[in-house]
Parts: structure tokens; sequence; C-alpha cells
């Protein structure tokens, strides 16, 4: 009997605990405008490998000398590893190229598509869906 009551305690237990990742993550949509695909070069401040997404973070120069920062949130880790991707596809310093839909609030931020190198090589095994993980 008391096996019981303990067992119940734990399954409630689990069954109450909060699950962090699920909670936190959102729908393509929500953020991002299928419509509204970008593509930006310039050289990676950061790259994040951390669930629920990863973050790519890109300095931009544009023709007048002014840089801004775009921020590309990629798939989570496990489907960029299934993708062929390590924590060192990209590296602060690197020179790449980066496509993907935009924040439909126009900001700098945009779900990501694909990321070429500077020698125009895929990152990866290529082009990422909008409903990839």
């Amino acid at each position: 009997m008391a096996g019981r009551i303990i067992a119940a305690v734990l399954v409630a237990g689990v069954l109450a605990a909060p699950s962090g990742p699920s909670l936190a993550h959102h729908s393509f949509a929500v953020y991002f405008d299928p419509d509204r695909e970008v593509s930006v070069t310039g050289v990676i401040s950061t790259f994040r490998f951390t669930n629920p997404h990863g973050l790519v973070v890109i300095d931009v120069t544009e023709a007048d000398g002014t840089v801004h920062s775009w921020r590309a949130e990629t798939n989570a880790p496990v489907v960029l590893q299934r993708r062929g991707w390590t924590r060192s596809s990209l590296r602060a310093g690197q020179n790449v190229t980066i496509s993907g839909w935009q924040a439909r609030d126009g900001s700098r931020y945009m779900r990501l598509r694909e990321a070429r190198d500077a020698q125009g090589r895929v990152v990866g095994a290529g082009a990422f869906g909008q409903n990839d993980g």
C-alpha cells in the first residue's frame, strides 16, 4: 500500500512540474512572415547552439558604412545536428550569408533558412523549411 502511495505522489509530481522547453516553444507563423524572405551578408558576432532554438548574430555593413546587427533564429541543436551542423559550424569573425524569413514586425530578426560560408558553400545539409523543429 505504501508503495502505491509513493508511486502516485511521484507521478503527480512529474505531471505537475512545469515543462520549460515546451512552454518556451512558439509557432513560426506568430513571429515570421513566410512571404518576406531576406538575405544578408556580414560577419558573425555570436553563434549559440542552444535550446529551444539556436541563434546567429551577424553584423552587416551597409553601403554607407553603418553596421546593423541581424539575429537569425535556428532550429534546435538536435535538428541542426541531424542536418550536419556542430557547435563549430559557425564562429565569431566568420564571413557568411544567411537567408530566411523576416520577423513580422520588420525588425532585423529572421528565422534561418540557409547559411553559406564566404566561398558560397552551404553550412550543413542545406535549407531548412518553415516546419523544421
